[in-house]
């Protein structure tokens, strides 16, 4: 899978793009279900609240097969190596399950300051397990922010169970309001179907209001990282900021698919 002429642009301009249809239904009912499974499971990947609920399901793709697919899976991996011009590997993997508050920040601030990362060249991408509406947590990203560099930010240990560099009320309504003046549009929150992909910029702002609602709101986020930036600094655990930068090989396109069947076929 290769990005457009008009793809590129839109993501130099607005820090992220928006691919509905990514991945089949059957595709994302399996990974549906092995995600819940992981976050009932007693391992140190799973990220908990105060409370013990599961929270996030750190590193699913070192010992989970379907998610090893996924990461490497061309529709993933194919526009990230366009667009780096070199091989990539795996930074961080955590699937979001419960769609709680996220803090305005930016990941790459904490990639530069806690795992050593040299420059930006990293990138996010989020695959929708459920449909993400404008009711239900979808995740706020200002269009543009990305170009101003790593932004000052206070560390957060308080507000969310997991540690973020989080940015102040005054930077973010600057963002927003220049975000406004230069695109019609101070915040956007990309909705889309089960299968829909964002990919968004490492240097992009961006933040998750808590789901209050019935509806479920479960992502997968996958940090792609070119090979040549790997991180420097190992202050945190393994399976957060991963240490192999061994580059990814893309699987078939049609892996998860004939996984998934054959998952369906051993069940019955």
């Amino acid at each position: 899978m290769q990005l457009t002429a008009a793809q590129l642009k839109a993501f130099d301009d607005q820090g992220y793009i928006f691919m509905p249809n990514c991945f089949a239904d059957e595709e994302v009912a399996l990974m549906r279900s092995e995600g819940e499974d992981i976050l009932k499971a007693d391992r140190q990947e799973v990220w908990r609240e105060k409370t013990g609920a599961p929270r996030t399901a750190f590193a699913a793709h070192t010992f989970n097969e379907l998610f090893r697919l996924l990461v490497s899976h061309p529709r993933l991996v194919g526009p990230l190596k366009q667009y780096f011009g070199e091989d990539v590997y795996v930074h961080q993997f955590k699937a979001a399950f419960e769609g709680d508050v996220w803090q305005w920040h930016q990941d790459y601030g904490t990639w530069a300051r806690d795992d050593g990362m040299p420059q930006a060249r990293a990138m996010n991408i989020a695959v929708f397990l459920d449909e993400v509406m404008p009711i239900n947590g979808p995740l706020l990203l200002v269009p543009g922010s990305h170009k101003g560099g790593v932004l000052e930010a206070g560390h957060d240990k308080l507000t969310t169970s997991y540690p973020l560099w989080t940015l102040d009320k005054e930077t973010v309504t600057r963002l927003v309001a220049d975000a406004e003046s230069k695109f019609g549009q101070g915040i956007a929150a990309p909705t889309g179907k089960p299968g829909s992909v964002l990919m968004f910029h490492g240097n992009l702002v961006h933040a998750s209001p808590p789901n209050i609602t019935p509806y479920p709101r479960k992502i997968v986020y996958v940090t792609f990282c070119a090979c040549s930036n790997h991180i420097t600094k190992f202050t945190r655990a393994e399976w957060i900021a991963h240490r192999d930068f061994t580059p990814i090989k893309p699987v078939a396109d049609d892996a998860l698919l004939r996984y998934a069947r054959e998952k369906r076929v051993a069940a019955e």
